[in-house]
C-alpha cells in the first residue's frame, strides 16, 4: 500500500514538473522526489539528507513569494510523510528548517491548502504556541487530511492549546484511522487499550494496532507484541510477541529492541540467549532507552551474555539513573555501597537509594532503611529506618518485611512488639525468605509473639535449611532434627 502511494506521488510530481514548473522548481522537486524514494528505508538518514539538500536549494534559488504552490505542497507532504515513517514530528522537525517550511507553506495554507495548513500547525506546535497549532491543524483536519486529524487528536489527548478531551481525541484519531493512516490507528489502539475517551477494549486495541502493524508501522508492531505477550485482547502467545517485536526492532524502534532483548533474556517465545538479549538491549540503550540501559547494566554486572564488567555496569546504570530510572538508581546505589566498579562510597549509595526510594522503588526503600538502621552514609536513625522499611514491606517486598520484623523484635525505632515482629516475619517467610523463615522458627521455638510450638519451629527452620541457610541448619542440629 505504501509503495503504491509513493508511486502515485512520484507520477504526480513528474507530471507537475513537466507541465508547469520552472527549471529551478524542477530541480527542487527532484530533491523532494529523492526524499520520497528513501522514506521507507530502515535508516531514514537518506531521506533527511535529500530534504536538507532541497532546503539548501530553496535558499539558493527560490523565494517563497516566487515559487508555485506545487513546490510548497510537496514540501509539506514530504515532512508529513517522514513524520509518520520516523514516527516523530519532533525528530523530523529537529532535522529540518521549520522556519523555511513555514515560509513556503503559509501562502498556500492561507489559500486553503490542507497539507500546508498542517505544516503551519507543525511549526506553531514546535514554537510552543499550541493555540495557533490547533487553529491550523483544525483547518486542515476539517478538510479530511489524516495527518492533521491525527495531530489535532494528539493535542486534545494532551490538552495542548485546547482543554484536554479524550473523547474528542478519539473522534479525530478515528477519522484519520479510517483513512488507513497508521499513526492514527496506533493512537486509537492506545486509547482503547487504556480506556481514554472510550470504554477500555483490548480487542479493539488489537484490531487497530494490527491494521497499523501490517503497514509496517513500528510503534504499532511493538504495541501488538505487548498485547500478545500479556494476552490482552488475544490469546497469550510469546512467539507472536517475538515476531512483532522483531519487526519493529529491525526498524530501529528502541522500545521493541528492549522488549525483544527481554524475551531473549527470559526465554519467552525464543530459546533463552543472553548474547542475543545483550545485542538488542545494546541497540536500544544506545538510543537512550532507559530500561534497556538498566538491563544492559544488569547483564554486565552478572556477566550474562557479556564478560563480567562492573565498570561497564556502572556506566550504563549511570546513564539510566541520570534519566530518573528508579531501578537503575537503586542498582547504582548498590554498586557504590559495595564498591563494585566504583570506589566504595556510602554517601553516594544513600544519595541514589534516596532518589529511587522517593519514586516508590521497594528495593531502594529497603536498602535506604538498612543504611539508616546501620548508620552507613547517614547518621544512624532508627525512626527513619523504620519509615523506609515499612514502605518497602507494605509493597510486599520480602527483604523489607523481614527487616521490619527484626526492628519490631528488637524495639529499634518502634516500641518492641513481638506480635508485630511475627506478623512481618511470616509475610516474608511465606515468600520463601530464608532469614525470615529462620526468625519465625525462632519465635515459635521460644514463644515470642506466638504460642510456643516445637513443630512449627522445626517446620520453618526446615524450610530455610532446605534452601541451604546455615543458621537454620545449625538450629535443627541443636534440636536433633534433620532437613
Amino acid at each position: 500500500m505504501r509503495k503504491q502511494i509513493i508511486t502515485l506521488l512520484l507520477l504526480a510530481i513528474a507530471f507537475t514538473v513537466s507541465a508547469q514548473n520552472t527549471t529551478a522548481e524542477q530541480e527542487a522537486l527532484y530533491y523532494i522526489q529523492k526524499a520520497y524514494q528513501h522514506r521507507n528505508d530502515v535508516d531514514k538518514t537518506e531521506a533527511l539528507k535529500y530534504l536538507k539538500v532541497f532546503e539548501d536549494y530553496l535558499s539558493a534559488h527560490l523565494k517563497p513569494e516566487n515559487v508555485g504552490d506545487s513546490v510548497s505542497i510537496y514540501y509539506a507532504r514530504t515532512i508529513a510523510t517522514l513524520a509518520v515513517v520516523i514516527d516523530s514530528v519532533a525528530s523530523v522537525s529537529s532535522s529540518i528548517n521549520m522556519q523555511k517550511a513555514y515560509d513556503f507553506s503559509i501562502r498556500p495554507a492561507e489559500r486553503g491548502n490542507r497539507e500546508c495548513q498542517n505544516i503551519v500547525g507543525y511549526f506553531w506546535g514546535q514554537k510552543g504556541d499550541y493555540s495557533e497549532a490547533v487553529k491550523w491543524c483544525r483547518k486542515s483536519a476539517e478538510q479530511g487530511y489524516a495527518p492533521a486529524q491525527t495531530n489535532l487528536g494528539w493535542m486534545y489527548e494532551k490538552g495542548n492549546g485546547i482543554p484536554q478531551d479524550y473523547s474528542e481525541a478519539v473522534k479525530w484519531y478515528h477519522k484519520a484511522a479510517e483513512q488507513g493512516y497508521a499513526s492514527a490507528q496506533t493512537s486509537l489502539g492506545w486509547m482503547y487499550e487504556i480506556g481514554h475517551g472510550t470504554p477500555q477494549d483490548y480487542s479493539e486495541a488489537v484490531k487497530w494496532y494490527r491494521k497499523a502493524a501490517e503497514q509496517g508501522f513500528a510503534r504499532a508492531q511493538n504495541n501488538l507484541g505487548v498485547m500478545y505477550r500479556n494476552g490482552y485482547g488475544v490469546i497469550q502467545d510469546y512467539s507472536e510477541a517475538v515476531k512483532w517485536y522483531r519487526k519493529a526492532a529491525e526498524q530501529g524502534f528502541a522500545r521493541a529492541q528492549n522488549n525483544l532483548g527481554w524475551m531473549y533474556e527470559k526465554g519467552n517465545g525464543v530459546s533463552k540467549d543472553y548474547t542475543e538479549a545483550v545485542k538488542w538491549y545494546y541497540k536500544a540503550a544506545e538510543q537512550g532507552h532507559v530500561s534497556a540501559q538498566n538491563s544492559l547494566g544488569v547483564m554486565y554486572q552478572k556477566g550474562s551474555g557479556v564478560s563480567h564488567d562492573y565498570s561497564e555496569a556502572v556506566k550504563w546504570y549511570c546513564k539510566a539513573a541520570e534519566q530518573g530510572n528508579a531501578s537503575a538508581q537503586n542498582n547504582l546505589g548498590w554498586m557504590y555501597e559495595k564498591g563494585n566498579g566504583v570506589s566504595k562510597d556510602y554517601t553516594e549509595a544513600v544519595k541514589w537509594y534516596q532518589k529511587a526510594a522517593e519514586q516508590g522503588n521497594p528495593v531502594a526503600q529497603n536498602n535506604l532503611g538498612i543504611m539508616y538502621r546501620d548508620g552507613y552514609g547517614v547518621s544512624q536513625d532508627y525512626s527513619e529506618a523504620v519509615k523506609w522499611l515499612r514502605k518497602a514491606a507494605e509493597q510486599g517486598y520480602a527483604e523489607g518485611q523481614n527487616a521490619l520484623g527484626w526492628v519490631y523484635s528488637k524495639g529499634y525505632g518502634v516500641t518492641q512488639n513481638y506480635t508485630e515482629a511475627v506478623k512481618w516475619y511470616r509475610k516474608a517467610a511465606e515468600q520463601g525468605n530464608t532469614s525470615a523463615q529462620t526468625s519465625l522458627g525462632w519465635m515459635y521455638e521460644n514463644g515470642y509473639g506466638v504460642a510456643k510450638s516445637y513443630s512449627e519451629a522445626v517446620k520453618w527452620y526446615r524450610k530455610a535449611a532446605q534452601q541451604g541457610y546455615e543458621t537454620a541448619q545449625n538450629n535443627l542440629r541443636i534440636l536433633g532434627e534433620t532437613w
